[in-house]
């Protein structure tokens, strides 16, 4: 399994970043994937969901209305749309296989490097 996130940056509150997660080595089209974040001294937050054919999005409070999270089955991607970012958006985000429920499952195997989201004043 191998899951290369890229996109991130440096932004100003309200701005916008596109990420994306290039898959490979595993079924993409078999699986749900999650955009998890991580914030510097704290634990792995779920961030957003999406079922296999996209017809399903699921988010955290924090985001919904914000973010919109969406996959191109065809080139093995999923994209995580952000706007009007909040300096709580701060954090490295990566992705992994499953949904709200069962991406704690797929961290180890799958986590990457992850992009890092700065959001500032």
């Amino acid at each position: 399994v191998q899951l290369v996130e890229s996109g991130g940056g440096l932004v100003q509150i309200g701005g916008s970043l596109t990420l994306s997660c290039a898959a490979s080595g595993f079924a993409f089209i078999s699986f749900d994937m999650t955009w998890v974040r991580q914030a510097p001294g704290k634990g792995p937050e779920w961030v957003s969901s999406i079922s296999p054919s996209g017809f399903y999005t699921e988010y955290a409070d924090s985001v919904k209305g914000r973010f919109t999270i969406s996959r191109d089955n065809t080139w093995k991607t999923v994209y995580l749309q952000m706007s009007n970012l909040e300096p709580e958006d701060t954090a490295l985000y990566y992705c992994v296989r499953g949904d709200r429920d069962t991406f704690t499952n797929y961290l180890r195997e799958d986590r990457g490097q992850g992009t890092q989201v700065t959001v500032s004043s």
